[in-house]
């Protein structure tokens, strides 16, 4: 496995779930939670929320996804602004959806005092739909087993944090990944406006079979 960005990204995020599956105290003080953000001025939580996960399987399936769209878009930026502004971008980008797309949740619960949250949900959305945006038919393995289009895998993997957002109760922010892939949608449109036209023409031309 080439150690990229991506990769480094995700081992970090192992280490720091790992560590809060551990240590109640620092998942505790690394939780998203909009009533402490505010009273507090614990701003820091908005990134750190990001690098901690409820259980194994929550951190397996937002890493696991993360591995594959967003080396994507990591090689789509270095590719396009060079290695180490693109490397320096695609940090930016990741952090930068993680703190976005739990802005509407902080000021919607910034007064619950028992709404909590975790996860790399927004980082990962950004990413899954950046990619997406890039390579609408580019073919993604679920564990080897189910192979679909990006965008057919996206589409599914939207569904599943709008309706785990409408059940609510497992401390995950599943809205983030709504505003998460409206994020990674905009950046790579802002970025590179002809991928918008790409993604309409492949899309056009797909075929089931």
């Amino acid at each position: 496995m080439e150690l990229s960005t991506t990769v480094v990204i995700i081992l970090i995020t192992i280490i720091t779930s790992y560590l809060g599956f551990k240590k109640p105290e620092l998942l505790e003080r690394w939780m998203f939670t909009p009533y402490l953000i505010k009273n507090r001025n614990q701003w820091d939580r908005f990134v750190l929320s990001g690098f901690i996960h409820k259980d194994s399987m929550h951190l397996l399936f937002n890493m696991f996804t993360f591995y594959f769209f967003g080396g994507a878009v990591e090689q789509f930026l270095t590719y396009r602004l060079g290695f180490i502004p693109g490397t320096v971008v695609y940090v930016v980008f990741y952090l930068a959806a993680i703190v976005i797309s739990d802005i509407p949740t902080y000021l919607k619960n910034q007064n619950n005092s028992y709404y909590r949250a975790l996860g790399a949900s927004g980082g990962t959305a950004a990413a899954v739909f950046a990619s997406i945006i890039l390579m609408p038919l580019s073919d993604i393995c679920l564990f080897g087993i189910l192979c679909l289009p990006g965008f057919a895998l996206g589409v599914l993997f939207l569904i599943y944090s709008i309706v785990q957002a409408k059940k609510g109760g497992d401390g995950i922010n599943h809205d983030a990944h709504l505003y998460g892939a409206l994020f990674g949608i905009a950046f790579i449109l802002i970025l590179s406006p002809v991928s918008g036209l790409h993604f309409i023409e492949e899309i056009k031309n797909f075929r089931l079979f």
